[in-house]
């Protein structure tokens, strides 16, 4: 069948579509389980195992499993993929993440939260996401990028085995979706414990089986198809620049699984609002600062593109198939939001009352 959509519709068009599916998917899950890295670094920073970390944990966990348990069985090879057999940038990882995790604090949201808040009528969201797709396009391709590729070469692991946590640990695909499995069921539990509402907490699960969806439909794509086609899963920060700058710059747009990724993400979320009646209007105000989130947005740009990829693409995509540089950058975003939470929160005490 998959074989019969390509030689119909073309490799393009087939990865469009399996994008967009995967995007629903994902778009849906994340807006009814609340999944959100920022609010769980801030429960962490907080000294607290609350809701939203046990959302996350269920999120990654699952991620991880269904990507380690398809390479276990053999229905899915990732050693080509670009965070693993590249060049990798330790550098930038740490740099770029610990920038992305500061931005990420002061809008509010991540790349992937922001555009599932956009769905959902927040005005905010969608300004801080425009503001930083076209930053992450200054720092891939315009005036940033000197500035980028500076700091992505001051330390550079090569591709393969290097840059494979599990090739270094000497670790089977098996064995780290066992750990997956336990720490996914630690997950339940916890949300159990913190009275996270059931349905939630399975939307959560679908969070991570999207990424693992989108490495094997990627993968299943690659394998039919005549062409060479890399294999990726959930991003966001990449495929939001290409779609935004492809509607701007070319009265066509080069379809691909990012360019049906991103409007099925927002299609999901906003089909999930509107279902349980959570779609409304939201804009700045004197309590949401306009120049913050701009802030944000900017650090989240530059920082996205530095790191590799933004909290989904690097934190669970790239997590999921234990890609050095990935584990690396989601650790020093996790770093960089709970130490810019906890001096923001000084900061703010510190501020006399009238």
């Amino acid at each position: 069948m998959l074989e019969t959509l390509i030689d119909t519709y073309g490799d393009g068009a087939v990865l469009a579509m399996a994008g967009a599916l995967v995007g629903v998917i994902f778009g849906a899950a994340a807006q009814h389980s609340r999944f959100c890295l920022r609010a769980a670094t801030i429960e962490v920073a907080e000294r607290g195992l609350g809701p939203r970390l046990s959302i996350w944990i269920i999120a990654f966990s699952a991620g991880v499993l269904a990507v380690q348990g398809a390479i276990a069985t053999g229905v899915l090879d990732v050693s080509e993929a670009r965070p693993l057999a590249a060049t990798g940038s330790m550098s930038g990882a740490i740099i770029g993440g610990l920038i992305f995790g500061a931005g990420m604090i002061l809008a509010r949201g991540c790349a992937s939260r922001l555009l599932v808040l956009s769905a959902t009528g927040n005005l905010r969201a969608l300004v801080t996401g425009l503001v930083l797709t076209i930053v992450a396009q200054s720092a891939l391709r315009g005036a940033l990028s000197p500035a980028r590729e500076g700091l992505a070469t001051l330390w550079l692991v090569p591709g393969g085995e290097a840059r494979s946590i599990l090739s270094q640990l000497g670790m089977s695909p098996l064995v780290a979706a066992c750990i997956a499995a336990l720490v996914l069921i630690a997950g339940f539990a916890l949300a159990l414990a913190r009275n996270v509402r059931l349905s939630h907490a399975i939307a959560g699960m679908a969070v991570g089986l999207a990424v693992g969806l989108g490495w094997l439909v990627t993968y299943m794509i690659a394998q039919t198809s005549f062409e060479v086609i890399p294999i990726s899963s959930v991003t966001f920060t990449g495929p939001s620049t290409d779609t935004l700058m492809g509607l701007v710059n070319s009265t066509s747009l080069p379809l691909s699984f990012g360019v049906g990724l991103v409007p099925g993400v927002f299609a999901g979320a906003a089909a999930m609002a509107l279902a349980t009646r959570e779609w409304k209007i939201e804009r700045f105000g004197p309590d949401t600062p306009m120049e913050r989130y701009l802030l944000g947005a900017a650090l989240m740009g530059f920082g996205s593109m530095l790191a590799g990829g933004c909290a989904v693409g690097a934190g669970m995509s790239g997590g999921a198939i234990f890609a050095l540089t990935a584990w690396v950058a989601v650790t020093a975003m996790w770093i960089g939001a709970m130490t810019t939470h906890l001096m923001l929160g000084r900061n703010a005490a510190l501020v006399p009352t009238t």
